[in-house]
């Protein structure tokens, strides 16, 4: 069993989370994952803004579509600070960013798109990577103890 713990946390690794993430983090929930990677800050002060953290440390399985701190850097400043202010808002724009259930990598080949728990389709595009609306899914498929987390370069706003 350990061999394969340490099999499975060199091919994480491999794929691109690097040592910021390691087998330890796969047995913790999508929230204490994220954070523990160090890129997350500002999702981790959105989720808690909008009173979202214990939602996303309850049993899921949630598949999260995770901006990093560098997506949110992409938006000006003074807009980040308006979501950042209207919890409606906020957790609205959060909420499309997850999908109930446990959707990894290899389950969207085919998909064209998914209803998020804000209610609104995500539309997905295999066929040049995958892109997630306007955001590219750069580091797939990290387990947690209650879903998964899907790293994007772009923070979705829905329509």
């Amino acid at each position: 069993m350990k061999t394969s713990r340490n099999l499975l946390a060199a091919i994480l690794v491999t794929v691109g989370i690097g040592a910021s993430i390691s087998y330890a983090d796969m047995e913790k929930d999508i929230v204490d994952t994220a954070i523990s990677a160090g890129t997350f800050n500002t999702l981790a002060t959105a989720l808690t803004e909008a009173g979202l953290v214990e939602t996303l440390k309850g049993d899921g399985p949630f598949t999260v579509f995770a901006p990093t701190d560098e997506a949110f850097g992409k938006l000006p400043e003074e807009q980040l600070k308006a979501i950042l202010a209207d919890k409606e808002l906020l957790t609205s724009i959060l909420t499309y960013h997850v999908i109930p259930g446990k959707v990894m990598a290899k389950d969207v080949t085919g998909l064209e798109s998914a209803t998020t728990v804000q209610g609104q389709d995500l539309t997905v595009d295999t066929s040049n990577g995958v892109m997630i609306d306007a955001a590219m899914v750069t580091t797939a498929d990290i387990e947690a103890s209650n879903g998964v987390i899907h790293v994007i370069d772009t923070v979705l706003v829905p329509e």
